[in-house]
């Protein structure tokens, strides 16, 4: 089984949120062998920590170290899957699907989990809720 965590859940586990005690302890006691997040969420999470360091939610050092903490999960835990022109067209046809509400990177998210058969992870109440109507094993923490 391919655990698939999105950004908004390591953006929790790193930073200082409400929920952050939680998915810590969650994380802990998931498999690392079943743990994967992609090429776009190591993106995204940089830029969520650079938008938090904008709008003073976190200070310099704070981000300095949740990047490290990030970056030896990526490189000691996490499978970090690539992705390819294929997962970008998958994400437009999801994307299409206007009803579903999905932003581009939700989209690709998602498309990354279809082609990995993998199950995604997220505190986003859309972007599970999308994934289940694209036949998607999500769960909302």
């Amino acid at each position: 089984m391919i655990r698939y965590l999105d950004t908004s859940l390591l953006v929790s586990a790193y930073t200082s949120e409400t929920r952050t005690a939680e998915i810590q302890a969650w994380l802990g006691e998931q498999p690392a062998i079943e743990l994967a997040i992609s090429d776009w969420v190591v993106a995204e999470f940089s830029a969520a920590l650079s938008i938090k360091l904008r709008t003073r939610q976190l200070e310099a050092a704070a981000r300095a170290q949740a990047l490290n903490l990030f970056a030896r999960f990526c490189a000691e835990t996490a499978d970090v899957l690539p992705i390819s022109a294929l997962h970008c067209r998958t994400a437009a046809r999801f994307a299409d699907q206007h009803l579903l509400g999905l932003r581009a990177p939700d989209a690709l998210h998602l498309a990354i989990c279809a082609d990995h058969g993998a199950t995604i992870y997220t505190l986003d109440r859309r972007l599970a809720e999308a994934g289940g109507e694209l036949g998607l094993d999500s769960v909302l923490l």
